[in-house]
């Protein structure tokens, strides 16, 4: 009996979503030992007196940038939950800015050799097992996780490359050698970071139905997005005519959508609705 030649030529879609996903997954590490890289060489630059040059982050200095990272990436690599008496700093505001500044609390001590020897062990042994076992479903819990936090493997392998590559763009702000904004690194956090204009325009300016926004930005294709019938700013192609188009480039975005400081002036062009382009820009920030 001949068998059904539909049966035998049909992809599996099972092994197929398993091997996008794989893919998918890979390029996110990839991404992320790029940029852990790219920061351990700026670090391993500094003089030990720059260690302590205060950063855009309030209450942290280069140091701190590089003690939350160890403690981050040793907890991902399988080291025990750490603890520590951090008080109430004024400039923590959640739950989760408590528990990152334990990793700046135990390691104060800490010399910058250690903290950067720490962080090499800790990423070479991760990066080594997801090599050896890699995540094939990103909608699949990660493990091990920081904090308690619920994240998938997808959303916790996106997010290290954008935490990882920020605070690099922390230190050398403070540090006076900017650079590397042309990376892929760079280009994943801020076209990642880009994608939550939708909920800028419709959840925190309230644009109404039909406002549409272009961002223009060097070094990535222009992303758009449209309020719908829902109040829910959604992803779409370029418009002819938007309402409102922000134009800036990399590092301006960078620094007003990660909440960390203003645009160097002139560095920011907003184009048709003004009142609107300033609202946006007022409410860019998205990650402290």
């Amino acid at each position: 009996m001949m068998s059904d030649p539909l049966v035998t030529t049909l992809p599996d879609m099972t092994e197929t979503t398993v091997a996008d996903d794989r893919a998918e997954l890979a390029g996110y590490v990839e991404i992320w030992w790029q940029a852990i890289n790219d920061f351990l060489n700026v670090l391993e630059e500094l003089p030990e007196e720059e260690w302590s040059t205060p950063t855009d982050l309030p209450g942290w200095d280069v140091k701190a940038c590089a003690a939350h990272t160890a403690h981050l990436e040793g907890i991902l690599a399988g080291n025990p939950e750490e603890t520590a008496e951090v008080g109430e700093p004024p400039h923590v505001t959640g739950l989760m800015g408590l528990y990152t500044e334990i990793g700046v609390v135990n390691r104060r001590d800490a010399s910058p050799d250690a903290i950067i020897n720490e962080i090499r062990e800790s990423v070479t042994k991760r990066h080594t097992a997801l090599l050896a076992d890699p995540p094939s479903d990103g909608s699949a819990k990660a493990e091990p996780i920081f904090g308690g936090v619920p994240w998938t493997w997808r959303t916790l392998l996106r997010n290290r490359p954008l935490d990882i590559w920020m605070h690099e763009q922390d230190v050398r702000r403070a540090v006076g050698r900017p650079g590397n904004l042309d990376s892929e690194p760079a280009r994943h956090t801020a076209e990642y970071l880009a994608e939550s204009l939708g909920f800028v325009l419709g959840k925190r300016v309230g644009a109404p139905t039909g406002t549409s926004l272009v961002l223009d930005m060097a070094g990535s294709a222009p992303m758009a997005f449209e309020i719908d019938d829902n109040g829910r700013g959604q992803r779409v192609e370029p418009p002819a005519e938007p309402t409102v188009t922000l134009r800036m480039d990399r590092e301006s975005f960078i620094r007003l959508a990660g909440g960390r400081c203003a645009a160097e002036p002139g560095r920011v062009v907003v184009d048709g609705d003004q009142e609107l382009g300033r609202r946006v820009l007022d409410a860019l920030a998205t990650t402290p």
